[in-house]
């Protein structure tokens, strides 16, 4: 690209007058009020004490600038919270510039160490996260979507930037139906739930998941249980969404409020809802492609990271699938 605007620029510039306390409230804790700017705008934000270096496309560069100096205004006379910082972003039109610099790798700190994307695929799926308010990841099993929208979760809610993690699955599984199973309705519905309570064993450990859930920090619930409710400042994961109607996933959609992520999960190779009826997640591919503000992370078997012949095993049904769209079915 030989645009100007696209060119790797660098800005160096003093925030006056210097003051240690409203630089802290500007950066945010561990910095995540930088971190945001970071990743909303596609720059690379460093400094020493007020003096700060932003590095990036030049339009970029130049938004990042006026940005953070209205910003530094605002921290002499307010607490910046994230909630402040979205705001300022979006008075500012500054969502990121679609241009060819990549911005810096996103890792996550969980109790078990640093998560981080493998390949291409999980990059931009944990970027898209970080910078979106609704997300899907869309591929087959194994390629590590719910993994690291659970991790991306933990972060958020370990550094401050959500009060509470709300984890949900539609109660549709290869055709079975919730009044057949044994046991009452928590018993009927955590087989459903069983790989999101794992993923958060792994990232916090079985001890502190259960004082969470206990306190509502967390809380795991079938699709069902979200309508009527407005979700704000909190994390909300839909896995499994290729199993939901059309009404449904327009429902969860509609019950994110201000300073929430959302992300939806799902693979539209293991759709288990009669032949039919349409699935929420294709519904929502057609209708919201294009839609600021929504991301869309594309996974496929390369991207699987469980045992090799899980990879294979994928391509070769995907084969298998191709053929018969191309033949039709056999007798």
């Amino acid at each position: 690209m030989n645009d100007v605007s696209t060119r790797t620029a660098t800005s160096e510039f003093a925030l006056d007058p210097a003051d240690a306390e409203r630089l802290a409230n500007l950066a945010g804790p561990f910095d995540s009020h930088l971190r945001l700017l970071e990743l909303r705008l596609g720059v690379e934000i460093a400094n020493r004490g007020n003096i700060f270096r932003i590095t990036g496309p030049g339009d970029a560069v130049q938004r990042a600038q006026k940005l953070l100096r209205a910003l530094w205004d605002d921290a002499g006379g307010e607490t910046l919270d994230e909630s402040a910082i979205h705001l300022r972003l979006a008075e500012a039109g500054a969502d990121r510039i679609e241009t060819g610099y990549e911005p810096q790798e996103v890792s996550i700190r969980v109790k078990r160490g640093t998560v981080r994307g493998r390949g291409a695929n999980q990059q931009k799926y944990l970027h898209a996260i970080a910078t979106n308010d609704i997300n899907f990841g869309i591929g087959p099993a194994g390629t590590g979507k719910t993994f690291l929208a659970v991790a991306s979760a933990v972060e958020a809610l370990n550094e401050g930037r959500v009060h509470r993690l709300i984890l949900v699955r539609p109660a549709v599984e290869a055709g079975e139906k919730l009044g057949f199973l044994p046991g009452d309705l928590t018993q009927k519905v955590d087989p459903y739930l069983r790989p999101l309570y794992d993923a958060l064993y792994e990232m916090l450990g079985v001890e502190k998941v259960a004082k969470l859930l206990e306190k509502s920090v967390i809380e795991i619930a079938p699709l069902a249980y979200m309508r009527g409710r407005t979700l704000n400042d909190a994390f909300v994961i839909l896995d499994e969404a290729q199993n939901t109607s059309i009404e449904q996933m327009k429902m969860f959609l509609t019950r994110i409020g201000f300073g929430s992520t959302a992300v939806v999960t799902g693979d539209l190779t293991q759709i288990d809802l009669p032949r039919h009826q349409k699935s929420g997640l294709k519904d929502a591919l057609e209708v919201l492609r294009g839609v600021d503000g929504i991301a869309f992370t594309f996974f496929e078997s390369r991207d699987v990271v469980r045992h090799p012949l899980v990879a294979r095993i994928v391509n070769a049904y995907d084969a298998r699938d191709g053929a018969d769209r191309e033949t039709g079915p056999q007798e």
